[in-house]
């Protein structure tokens, strides 16, 4: 009786033009997933071939075929590559530094979470004190593009076909700003936590001993649109509702990344809609970010308190952001979690691990793997 052996290999290089192997009569066959062929020694008749062919993929080119028959004998593909996360880039709050010690256990949880994770902690300085200084002054956009040639060019990141996020409060907008205007490598999924991505129409209170943040506070109540607009972090991404045309007029950074402004830059959107997911999380007691809702887009009327969400904002309804466009194809999540402002809760981030972050995609291809193998030798010796 004859048959077929079939062999299922996984490559992600480029298949040459002729694949044959005479002394083997192996024939090979091209799907139109280019990382995965089936090599077949034919041995059975060719109808079981062709229903294989149409069964499995629905169409394949034949690259060549051989008419030799060979003794059946055992197939032993290789085992499908473990699935490897994409890296994972984080960007701190307001006052934190990039090698903070809450920023480490953060990476290895992700990386217990989801073995092999690369995880990148983004910095403006590799000195602890000039990074947490860089929280609070400095020019938005030439710390952006600090960041987006740092990513563009380093030796791992760049080399990733796409990377996920997750930011810490301002570090939340911050990597949007990224993800709209650079992108390389691209993001996949976004998570911002407590972020201020409509702004913030009041300057957060500082800690008790903190000089740093009070200095910073105090020249921001006194140059708000001045030049506290190129110098001062927290003045770039201040939005106050009740006066627009002062915000639209003279903001160095936030209207722009919001695209607020007449002109639109398309590109903005285009990018922000290409993420697979954009999750938010709001703090239910967040009293540090005001309005709080701002981490969701919302706008809050600071005379009476009433709630626009994104959905019925302008923002959204003309796509300014792409955010309509994100959300049309079920990539917009808004959450809420517990606690004040940055209280982090361990499960919460578990499970923001588990389902944004996880390597979905190969996990589902190693499991297609192993189906179409058992599958395709059930179908070719089931009348052996």
């Amino acid at each position: 009786m004859r048959g077929f052996v079939v062999q299922v290999a996984n490559t992600h290089s480029a298949i040459p033009d002729h694949i044959i192997e005479p002394e083997t009569s192996k024939i090979v066959i091209v799907f139109t997933n280019p990382s995965t062929c089936i090599a077949i020694h034919q041995q059975r008749l060719l109808k079981n071939f062709n229903m294989l062919v149409s069964r499995l993929f629905g169409s394949a080119i034949l690259l060549a075929t051989s008419t030799t028959a060979l003794p059946l004998h055992p197939s032993h593909p290789p085992n499908p590559p473990a699935p490897t996360p994409p890296p994972l880039i984080l960007w701190h709050g307001l006052g934190d530094t990039y090698d903070a010690e809450g920023l480490a256990s953060i990476a290895k949880l992700a990386s217990r979470i989801n073995p092999n994770t690369y995880v990148y902690n983004i910095r403006l300085s590799n000195e602890s004190s000039l990074d947490r200084r860089a929280t609070f002054f400095g020019n938005l956009t030439t710390q952006l593009e600090t960041v987006c040639e740092d990513l563009r060019t380093h030796p791992i990141l760049s080399t990733a076909p796409a990377v996920n996020a997750l930011g810490f409060s301002q570090g939340g907008q911050f990597l949007r700003g990224y993800i709209e205007k650079c992108n390389n490598p691209p993001v996949k999924n976004l998570v911002t936590f407590g972020s201020q991505h409509n702004g913030i129409a009041r300057f957060q209170k500082c800690k008790t001993g903190d000089l740093l943040c009070a200095s910073v506070a105090a020249l921001l109540k006194a140059n708000t649109w001045g030049v506290a607009q190129s110098t001062l972090v927290p003045a770039q991404y201040y939005r106050d509702p009740e006066d627009l045309d002062t915000y639209l007029e003279k903001s160095n950074w936030l209207a722009n990344i919001n695209n607020e402004r007449d002109v639109k830059n398309e590109t903005y959107a285009r990018n922000l809609a290409s993420l697979d997911k954009f999750a938010m999380y709001l703090f239910k007691d967040d009293e540090t970010v005001v309005p709080r809702q701002s981490g969701w887009f919302a706008e809050v009327n600071g005379t009476t308190g009433n709630v626009t969400l994104l959905r019925d904002r302008e923002i959204y309804k003309q796509d300014w952001l792409g955010l309509r466009k994100l959300d049309e194809k079920g990539g917009l999540v808004f959450r809420e979690v517990e606690g004040k402002h940055m209280e982090l809760d361990q499960q919460n981030l578990e499970d923001v691990f588990k389902e944004f972050f996880a390597a979905e995609e190969l996990a589902e291809q190693a499991s297609w793997f192993d189906r179409t193998q058992s599958w395709a030798q059930n179908v070719l010796f089931d009348d052996l």
